[in-house]
């Protein structure tokens, strides 16, 4: 068993141990205080509340005895992906940028926006994997959060108690495939113990046999919110909402035709928008 934090007891006792100063544990207090109200009933497909996890990102990197800007952003790092700051529009804006810079500061915000920024896919991982060595230190403590947030998604086998038996070995499988490729990226960012701990952890999920039981029912395959009954979203919010999501539906299947189009019509078709001020 892995003996990182859980819990904002667990993490302020941890980093009071690894050293860290009071005015430094204070900037995590502010910042948890911000995630409270982000990610309230948030929880993941296993059915681990969404905070937890969040702390045992920050408690991760703590315990590679970062600077207290990288353990704070960790710790909300998932604010423009998942946070909920009470309007209707999905994902990163100034607004909310604001919001986050006024809680944490301008470095740790930074941070956040940069993670949010960072589009996971196999694609960024090889670019990322061939290019360790020219990125600057911003993106390299960016890149080192995100190690930080797979190792955390993969302690106690989490991921295998998601409901769906299909997504528990996608993930096995996705392990295998991509867990050495991290392991040797956390090695060349200096950073050996976390190496470690992902081996130690990835041939756990690999190794285990499925399915596990129990695990929660839902139809939910990523973060997902269970809020009280007496809890009533505002109806402007609620409608925007779903206007939001259709027109996502819109857009992303008409992506998906456009790239299909020989590429002259796409390049008559590039013209027009451009033409009539469509991005």
């Amino acid at each position: 068993m892995h003996t990182y934090a859980q819990t904002n007891v667990q993490l302020f006792n941890q980093l009071r141990s690894e050293g860290y100063s009071k005015n430094e544990r204070q900037r995590v207090l502010t910042a948890y205080e911000l995630a409270m109200r982000l990610f309230t009933g948030l929880f993941l497909p296993s059915g681990k509340p969404f905070i937890d996890h969040l702390v045992g990102t920050a408690s991760i990197l703590a315990s590679l005895h970062v600077s207290i800007e990288i353990v704070t952003a960790g710790l909300i790092h998932a604010a423009y992906l998942h946070g909920d700051f009470g309007g209707a529009r999905k994902g990163i804006s100034k607004a909310k940028q604001k919001q986050v810079r006024d809680a944490v500061g301008e470095e740790v915000e930074e941070y956040v926006a940069r993670y949010d920024g960072l589009h996971w896919n196999p694609e960024t991982m090889l670019r990322l994997h061939d290019a360790l060595d020219e990125l600057g230190l911003v993106d390299r403590n960016v890149l080192l959060m995100r190690l930080a947030n797979e190792l955390e998604h993969h302690l106690d086998i989490g991921v295998l108690y998601f409901p769906d038996e299909k997504q528990q070995r996608g993930d096995q499988r996705y392990i295998d495939r991509y867990g050495p490729m991290w392991i040797e990226m956390a090695e060349k960012l200096g950073f050996l113990s976390l190496a470690s701990g992902m081996a130690a952890t990835f041939k756990n999920i690999t190794s285990a046999e499925l399915p596990i039981e129990p695990c929660i029912r839902t139809k939910d395959h990523a973060a997902y919110r269970v809020v009280a009954r007496s809890y009533r979203e505002r109806f402007w919010v609620t409608c925007s909402r779903k206007v939001h999501r259709l027109l996502s539906k819109i857009l992303n299947i008409g992506r998906r035709l456009f790239g299909k189009l020989p590429e002259p019509m796409r390049d008559l078709l590039r013209t027009a928008f451009q033409l009539a001020g469509i991005k």
